[in-house]
């Protein structure tokens, strides 16, 4: 009630200012009766408006609102979940979305944990079902994946340190013995390589680059005598 008063008070001195403006023009009384009629019309509008928003007040204060706590606690329930439940799904939910990012492959696991991820109930509330269900998996569909190994046919004057030196391989010879392991069924001695074997030259996993790159950085070679 008070704000309605301050609001009329001012309003009434509006009117009162406007007037004694008009006055010191020497407004005929036909633009001085128009003029008034105006702002007293604008005057009961205001008044309505005070009633009006008064009322949406009373209106307000009269609803027993809910505790936005208890309605995320009833939302969770909905798909049989506590917030503990949630928390670790939001955390799996972020470190899968950053593997995917990253492409940290193969991209076939990372599907399958996507898939995981969508047949959880929690998936089902607003906050993650437009990531889970169809951002991660665009994702995921645009992953162009290379293939999982290729193939080299060794070259007279070879070793494995050049074949994993090579720029289309790993562009490192430390990592010579990831081709020793995956073509132990042809090679008996890592130092015995033939002319024309063809060997698998599989993709480094991310721990590998990280190991053999650090490999490479730190490695000095001994000073010559």
């Amino acid at each position: 009630m008070n704000f309605r008063v301050k609001l009329l008070g001012i309003v009434s001195l509006l009117l009162l200012f406007t007037a004694v403006n008009f006055a010191q023009e020497e407004m005929t009384k036909e633009q001085w009766e128009s003029e008034m009629a105006t702002y007293k019309d604008k005057k009961v509008a205001l008044e309505n408006e005070i009633s009006a928003l008064k009322s949406d007040i009373d209106n307000l204060k009269a609803m027993d609102l809910q505790d936005p706590e208890e309605c995320i606690d009833e939302l969770y329930q909905l798909v049989g979940a506590t917030r503990n439940d949630v928390n670790n799904y939001r955390k799996a939910v972020n470190e899968l979305d950053g593997k995917i990012k990253r492409k940290e492959g193969p991209k076939a696991d990372r599907q399958t944990d996507l898939n995981t991820l969508k047949m959880n109930k929690i998936s089902a509330l607003p906050e993650f079902y437009n990531k889970v269900h169809n951002q991660m998996q665009k994702d995921l569909d645009n992953w162009v994946e290379a293939p999982t190994d290729i193939s080299y046919s060794v070259a007279k004057g070879d070793c494995l340190w050049n074949i994993a030196k090579k720029k289309e391989h790993y562009g490192n010879g430390f990592a010579w013995p990831v081709i020793y392991q995956a073509n132990r069924d042809q090679i008996k001695n890592p130092d015995l390589i033939f002319p024309n074997q063809t060997f698998k030259i599989p993709n480094l996993t991310e721990e590998e680059k990280s190991k053999y790159e650090k490999l490479r950085v730190n490695y000095k070679p001994a000073p010559v005598q």
